[in-house]
């Protein structure tokens, strides 16, 4: 098979660029995929791999592997592109894994690159960019928080930020989670009493807020602290921040000792309730290690088929959190290689500390750790520790690993049995890995908004959720029926066109899971509709449309009598409608899936109301940006006063030329 054509889309979709890593942004520059045009359609496998090793140097890059839709299979690199792709090219002592990647090749792609160290760093760009199905996928990507102390105003705030960090001030981080920023700036706030408020509220304050008065904020706003003594407070919890947490909570005690002997037992009780806000904030923190300055500590749990991977973040001598991750990767694969392919990964887009630490001995530490250097940019050391605190850090990560991945099997487990009981109770062909569940909601038939979520083998899988706002304009108002229509025919219509429909008979027969990938199917194979009979008709009949009604099974479930949960009646199509008992387990995970759906559907559908309750007239008049609209109002007042405006004064607007002063006239007299 010829894989080119597909390849030369798929390619052309996935265009390498550097994002926002410089050092890989610049490596990218030159960049020329090599996919030798001329091989045999008839090759494909470990046949095809051998007639691309003829024509590879013995010089480090990275090669990508693809299957016959141009889907990619696997990212590598090699120090030497000639001499790693030989060993696929051999057909033998594979893993199961590495064998059924081989056997699925039917097109490569190299780069060639100036040292290893770059391969790496484009090697973990590209998995991240593509996730191919064979690589150590990382699930969770997104930024870390950080504490902002802004450095723009004359009394400088203090706040969680997430992001660039383009605003002016001083950044501290990174955290683990929101709530580990959320719980640092609240006990911070009884500590140094900064401000959390915008600046649009500080400008706007004629009294001390509440904030204020129950001791978490000094009040700059109104002039209760002077600027030199609240700029005092910014110093100190900077100097906190930075490390020097000792220094500080020392000098408070100084304080508080003067004032009490000076008999201001009043300004000595301030001092206490911050040192004691202080010493909150260390107990938070939990460990916080003598030695180690700027440190990242990750460990590794295999378990049960599932990988964790426990991450500490130390910074200026201070626990700031930790985080657990549950990368995909083959069962085969050494904790170590996981490990290493993780944490390359990691720190593609985030700040690389001057030591990380690891539970297990890397096979490319000093490799990792030179790209690493060239990210950062400085010295980045990555090792073992064998004993001391550094040790203890790391043990410390592990048996968290541990606890976290226990309870993710434990979980797991749950689910799967649950899942299991529901395809008994509902009669369905299979136990189902991907359930769709689908609820609508409005008011008097406005802003209506259908919802679907989505439940698998591990729980929810939110990143799966959609909405579809009702657009329906012949529909009655408050048809849930015509809603639920709507959405179905929205909603598999694409699937169809984007996967095709499946042949349910032969996926019934394939007993045989893929080792390598947990990713949900992209069709669903149980559909729980909020609703009862008229519900299912509705949606029977727009599946039968599109020809798919074989393809899922479809469920109904309908509030029990007097609306009690517990008394749900469920709906089968050509089947008698029944009931579960009150107490089944399997009821209760129905009425968690029902409600998850209600929950993200009210939801949807309160974001859309409030959007159309803000919503002004201007917006809906084309070329009227945010600089026009704030003339318009300054000038006028009100949209209803630009409304009923003479296009004459309408002329006389600072940036509304004569033509767009008509359009704007022209408007509201048609809507009129």
């Amino acid at each position: 098979m010829n894989a080119k054509p597909i390849l030369e889309d798929k390619i052309a979709e996935a265009e390498f660029d550097g994002g926002d890593d410089p050092v890989v942004a610049t490596l990218g520059k030159d960049l020329a995929w090599d996919t030798a045009d001329n091989l045999s359609e008839e090759l494909h496998g470990a046949e095809l791999i051998k007639a691309y090793v003829k024509r590879l140097p013995n010089a480090p890059g990275v090669y990508r592997m693809f299957n016959a839709d141009g889907d990619v299979l696997y990212v590598g690199k090699a120090a030497s592109l000639k001499k790693r792709v030989t060993n696929y090219a051999q057909g033998r002592g594979h893993s199961n894994r590495i064998t059924k990647m081989i056997t699925l090749t039917a097109a490569m792609e190299f780069v060639t690159t100036r040292t290893e160290t770059e391969a790496l760093l484009l090697e973990a760009n590209l998995i991240k960019r593509l996730r191919p199905r064979f690589n150590v996928l990382m699930r969770d990507d997104k930024s870390f928080p950080y504490i902002l102390i802004t450095g723009d105003h004359e009394a400088p705030g203090i706040f969680k930020h997430r992001g660039a960090q383009t605003k002016k001030g001083d950044y501290f981080g990174p955290f683990a989670s929101a709530s580990a920023v959320g719980r640092t700036i609240n006990s911070l706030q009884r500590a140094f009493l900064l401000r959390t408020c915008t600046d649009s509220v500080y400008e706007s304050r004629t009294r001390p807020c509440l904030l204020y008065q129950i001791k978490r904020c000094s009040g700059p706003c109104t002039g209760e602290i002077s600027t030199e003594g609240y700029g005092e407070l910014v110093r100190e919890a900077k100097a906190f921040l930075s490390g020097r947490s000792q220094a500080v909570q020392a000098d408070m005690s100084k304080s508080m000792q003067a004032a009490a002997e000076d008999l201001d037992f009043e300004r000595a009780a301030i001092y206490r309730d911050r040192i004691s806000a202080l010493t909150a904030v260390q107990s938070h923190q939990g460990i916080n290690p003598q030695t180690v300055e700027e440190a990242d500590v990750f460990a590794i749990q295999q378990q049960g088929g599932m990988t964790c991977i426990q991450v500490f973040f130390f910074r200026t001598g201070q626990n700031w959190g930790n985080r657990a991750y549950f990368p995909k990767a083959d069962t085969a694969l050494e904790p170590e290689d996981v490990l290493g392919a993780f944490i390359s990964q990691f720190y593609d887009n985030k700040p690389v500390p001057r030591l990380i630490l690891t539970s297990e001995t890397l096979p490319e530490s000093d490799l990792l750790a030179e790209a690493l250097s060239l990210k950062a940019p400085r010295k980045v050391t990555v090792t073992r520790p064998q004993r001391g605190e550094r040790r203890d850090l790391v043990d410390h990560a592990l048996a968290n690993a541990k606890e976290a991945l226990g309870r993710r099997l434990a979980e797991t487990s749950s689910q799967a049995k649950l899942m299991a009981g529901m395809a008994e109770a509902l009669q369905l062909s299979r136990v189902p890995r991907r359930v769709e569940v689908y609820d609508n909601s409005h008011i008097m038939g406005t802003n209506a908004v259908g919802a679907m979520v989505v439940a698998g083998p591990e729980g929810f899988a939110k990143n799966q959720y959609r909405k579809f706002n009702i657009k329906s304009e012949t529909a009655t108002p408050g048809d849930d029926f015509a809603m639920m229509r709507e959405v179905m025919e929205r909603r598999f219509s694409r699937l169809v066109k984007e996967e095709g429909i499946p042949d349910r008979e032969a996926v019934n027969g394939d007993d045989e899971a893929d080792p390598v990938s947990d990713a949900l199917p992209a069709w669903p194979d149980l559909l729980l509709i909020d609703g009862g009979l008229g519900q299912i008709n509705a949606v029977m009949t727009i599946l039968k449309d599109l020809g798919v009604d074989k393809a899922v099974d479809v469920v109904g479930v309908a509030k029990g009598v007097d609306r009690d949960a517990g008394r749900e009646r469920f709906f089968i199509p050509g089947k008698a409608d029944f009931t579960l008992p009150p107490r089944d387990p399997v009821l209760y995970f129905i009425q968690r899936l029902r409600d998850e759906a209600h929950r993200f559907a009210i939801g949807s559908h309160r974001a859309r109301r409030k959007k159309e309750m803000v919503k002004n007239p201007l917006d809906e008049v084309g070329g009227i940006g945010p600089a026009r609209k704030r003339a318009l109002l300054h000038h006028f007042g009100t949209a209803k006063g630009v409304a009923r405006a003479a296009l004459d004064d309408l002329e006389k607007v600072d940036g509304i030329s004569e033509a767009m002063a008509r359009q704007i006239y022209d408007h509201f007299r048609q809507s009129q």
